[in-house]
């Protein structure tokens, strides 16, 4: 994803932060890296997504240059995933996303149940 890809309107800044970090998965997978994981650690971690989109979520993540995948010459192969500097500076955000996620969840379950 380039910045030439957007039109910059108001907004546009925005529109391309939750692009790069807005697919179905790659939240809960940059909220995992908080430290280093293995592919499998990942997919353990997370069951219900498929390897195959895993896979597309973190090399998506490796061209924004948010998330760092080391191979080491081993038998058998070691592949490890952690985030950037630049992707390490998402985590505040996410924390407050987690923040406002769980007063989200909770506001819905009061509007769902009557509260």
């Amino acid at each position: 994803m380039k910045h030439a890809d957007y039109r910059c309107s108001f907004g546009c800044a925005v529109e391309a932060a939750i692009e790069a970090i807005g697919g179905k998965w790659k939240g809960v997978i940059l909220y995992h890296l908080g430290s280093t994981k293995r592919f499998n650690e990942l997919h353990r971690l997370m069951p219900s997504v498929t390897q195959r989109v895993l896979t597309k979520q973190l090399r998506e993540l490796e061209q924004d240059g948010i998330v760092r995948r080391t191979v080491y010459a081993e038998v058998p192969p070691r592949v490890e995933y952690n985030l950037t500097e630049f992707g390490r500076t998402l985590q505040p955000i996410l924390a407050e996303l987690e923040k406002w996620g769980g007063q989200y969840l909770e506001k819905l379950s009061q509007n769902r149940f009557g509260a």
